[in-house]
C-alpha cells in the first residue's frame, strides 16, 4: 500500500494551525479553544509519563460525548498509545470483558460509568480516571497516585514561563499500518471482536471526507456530534475529519431527544449532517409531517402548476429544521425508512446513504447527494474497491467485498476469525449480500450474518440475548428477531415440563414475562426484548440443527 502522512502530524498541525479558534463545546457548556485542547493534551501526556504508561500500552475510554473525552482520545494517540473506545450504553460486564481483552493499562470514565463500574472485575488495570476533571477514581500504583497529585507542579516544571505553539511535538507513528486503535463490535465475553485499526485506516477515511466534503466543511465551520464517538461513524465523520480540518465540534452530552438536537440545529446551524436513520425519520415525522398532511397541501401537490413550488417550500421547511446551512445530511448505520426516504427524494431534500463497517473505520461506500442513486449505498470510495461474490453481480446478490486503505489489520487475539473474514487476497467479507450495477452503484440486499442493527446504529448480535435467555425458566431454545424497530425474542418452552406441573397458557405466558423483565435488566437500552412469543412447536432446525432463522423474520 502507498505511504501515508502521519496521521498524528495532522493533529499537531491542526492544533497549531487554529491555535486561538473554537475547537470543542459541550453544549450549553464549556467551549476549548485549539490551545486549550493542545494544553490539556500536554497534561494528559505528563499524566502518563509520569505513571509509566509506555507507547503501545492500551488506554480504554468509556462515556458519553464530550469535549474531555475528545481530549482524551487525541492525548492517548499523539502518545503512541493504543485508543479502546468503549461504548457507554454497554452493560458493566460488557465494559469489564473488553478493558481485560484489550489488556488496557488505564480506564478513563464517563461520571455515569464510573458509578456502575467495579474496578475489581478490572484486575489488570493500574487505575481508573474520571473523564470529566481526570481525578482518579482508583490508583493501583504510587506512581500514578503521584502523578496526579502533582500534575500542575509538573507541567509548571516543564513549561515554566507559557505554554506555546513551538513546544507541541507529538508523537509520529513508524508508517501507517502501525496500531492506533481497538474498537470493539460487542462487549460479551465469547463474542467480542476487538477490531484492529491502524493508522493508515483513519488516514485514509480522513482523506475520502477531505476530498467529497472539504469545500463545504472548512476551518471554523460548526458541526453538531450525535453519533457515540465509541462507534467509527461518529468518531471518523463527526470528530476527527472536523477535528482536523479546524472545525468547531458541538457536543450532545445529554440524551439526544428530537426535541433537544432540533434545537441544537437551529441554534449551531451545522455545515455537515452525520447521523443515523432513526434521527432523521423522528425529525421529519414529528416536525415536518404534521405541517404537511393536511387536506390542503395534499391538493396543492396534485396541482401540476403549483407542485414544483410547493416541493420547493417543503423542502426549505425541512431545511430549516436541520439549521438551514448544511451541505448534506449523510445517513448510514442502519436501514432507512421507505415512506421518509421517497419523501425526501419527492422534495429533492440533499441526502445521501452511505455503507460502512467497524472494521473499515468505517466507510465502504458513498456517493455526493447530487450523484446518489435512490435504493443505493453509493459507490466504492478512496482507497477502496468493491466487488460482488456472484456469478452476475447485476442481478443475482452476492457477498459484498471490499478491499483497500480502510481495512483493519485483524481482530485482537482472534486469529481464526480474522482469517474468515478477510481472505488471502485482502478482501474483506463484510456478511451483507448486494448487487452492483454498472456504474459501480451498490445496493444492499440483506445480511448473510445474524448481526441486527438497532435503529441508532448500534450492533446487536441476538446470540448474545439469547443465550442469557435460554438459562431461565421453562425456556428450551430462542431466537431474537426484529421486526420494524423492536426486537422480539421468539421462546419454545418446555412444554413436557409444562404438562406435568398442570401450567396453561396463561401460567407459560407469565413466566415469559418474568423472564423478559429479568433478561432487560441485564442488557443495555439498544438490546432491551419488547415482548416474548410463545411457539409450541421447536423451531426448524439444519442438518446442523441450527435454527433457520431465515423463517421466523
Amino acid at each position: 500500500m502507498e505511504k501515508v502522512p502521519s496521521f498524528n502530524e495532522l493533529i499537531e498541525k491542526s492544533i497549531i494551525d487554529h491555535w486561538d479558534m473554537n475547537a470543542l463545546t459541550d453544549y450549553r457548556g464549556q467551549t476549548l479553544q485549539y490551545h486549550d485542547v493542545a494544553r490539556k493534551i500536554e497534561k494528559v501526556h505528563i499524566l502518563f509519563e509520569n505513571s509509566g504508561v509506555t507507547k503501545g500500552d492500551k488506554i480504554a475510554i468509556c462515556g458519553r460525548n464530550s469535549s474531555q473525552w475528545a481530549v482524551a482520545f487525541l492525548a492517548t494517540l499523539t502518545y503512541g498509545a493504543i485508543a479502546v473506545p468503549i461504548l457507554h450504553e454497554f452493560m458493566p460486564e460488557q465494559i469489564h470483558n473488553i478493558v481485560n481483552h484489550s489488556d488496557a493499562k488505564l480506564l478513563f470514565a464517563g461520571d455515569h460509568v464510573a458509578g456502575t463500574i467495579d474496578p475489581e472485575q478490572m484486575p489488570g488495570l493500574e487505575g481508573v480516571i474520571r473523564n470529566t476533571d481526570y481525578s482518579l477514581l482508583i490508583a493501583r500504583t504510587d506512581k500514578l497516585t503521584y502523578a496526579r497529585e502533582h500534575l500542575n507542579e509538573l507541567f509548571g516544571k516543564k513549561f515554566p514561563k507559557n505554554f506555546r505553539k513551538d513546544h507541541i511535538s507529538y508523537y509520529r507513528e513508524a508508517d501507517g499500518e502501525e496500531l492506533a486503535m481497538i474498537n470493539y463490535t460487542s462487549g460479551t465475553t465469547g463474542f467480542s471482536k476487538g477490531v484492529m485499526l491502524p493508522y493508515r485506516a483513519l488516514w485514509s477515511n480522513y482523506d475520502f471526507a477531505c476530498k467529497v466534503m472539504g469545500q463545504q466543511v472548512k476551518a471554523g465551520s460548526s458541526v453538531i456530534s450525535i453519533l457515540p464517538m465509541a462507534h467509527m461513524y461518529g468518531m471518523a465523520f463527526e470528530f476527527l475529519f472536523e477535528f482536523l480540518r479546524g472545525c468547531h465540534v458541538f457536543y450532545l452530552n445529554r440524551t439526544p431527544s428530537p426535541a433537544i438536537i432540533a434545537q441544537a440545529f437551529a441554534e449551531v446551524k451545522p455545515a455537515i449532517i452525520i447521523a443515523v436513520p432513526l434521527v432523521i425519520e423522528k425529525i421529519i415525522r414529528k416536525r415536518v409531517f404534521p405541517k404537511i398532511q393536511n387536506n390542503r397541501m395534499r391538493l396543492l401537490l396534485q396541482m401540476p402548476f403549483i407542485n414544483l413550488r410547493v416541493r420547493e417550500m417543503i423542502c426549505n421547511e425541512v431545511k430549516k429544521a436541520f439549521g438551514g446551512e448544511f451541505f448534506e445530511v449523510i445517513i448510514g448505520g442502519a436501514a432507512f425508512n421507505r415512506e421518509v426516504e421517497q419523501f425526501l427524494q419527492q422534495i429533492q431534500f440533499p441526502f445521501t446513504v452511505g455503507y460502512g463497517a467497524t472494521e473499515c473505520a468505517p466507510i465502504i461506500c458513498y456517493a455526493d447527494w447530487g450523484e446518489f442513486v435512490p435504493g443505493s449505498c453509493g459507490r466504492a470510495v478512496t482507497h477502496m474497491e468493491v466487488r460482488i461474490d456472484s456469478p452476475n453481480p447485476r442481478s443475482i446478490p452476492g457477498e459484498i467485498l471490499a478491499r483497500g486503505m480502510n481495512v483493519m489489520l485483524g481482530y485482537y487475539k482472534n486469529e481464526e476469525a480474522t482469517r474468515e473474514t478477510i481472505d488471502r487476497d485482502g478482501w474483506y467479507h463484510t456478511g451483507d449480500l448486494g448487487t452492483m450495477d454498472a456504474d459501480g452503484n451498490v445496493y444492499i440486499n440483506g445480511r448473510s450474518k445474524n448481526m441486527l442493527l438497532g435503529s441508532n446504529g448500534q450492533n446487536i448480535y441476538p446470540e448474545e440475548i439469547e443465550d442469557k435467555l435460554n438459562s431461565m425458566a421453562m425456556v428450551v431454545e430462542s431466537i431474537v428477531v426484529q421486526r420494524d424497530t423492536k426486537l422480539v425474542a421468539l421462546v419454545h418452552p418446555d412444554m413436557d415440563e409444562a404438562k406435568s406441573m398442570s401450567l396453561t397458557r396463561e401460567d407459560l405466558q407469565n413466566i415469559m414475562n418474568q423472564n423478559l423483565a429479568g433478561l432487560n435488566q441485564q442488557l443495555p437500552a439498544y438490546e432491551k426484548i419488547s415482548e416474548i412469543e410463545i411457539h409450541d412447536q421447536e423451531f426448524a432446525k439444519t442438518p446442523k440443527k441450527s435454527i433457520k432463522r431465515y423463517l421466523y423474520k
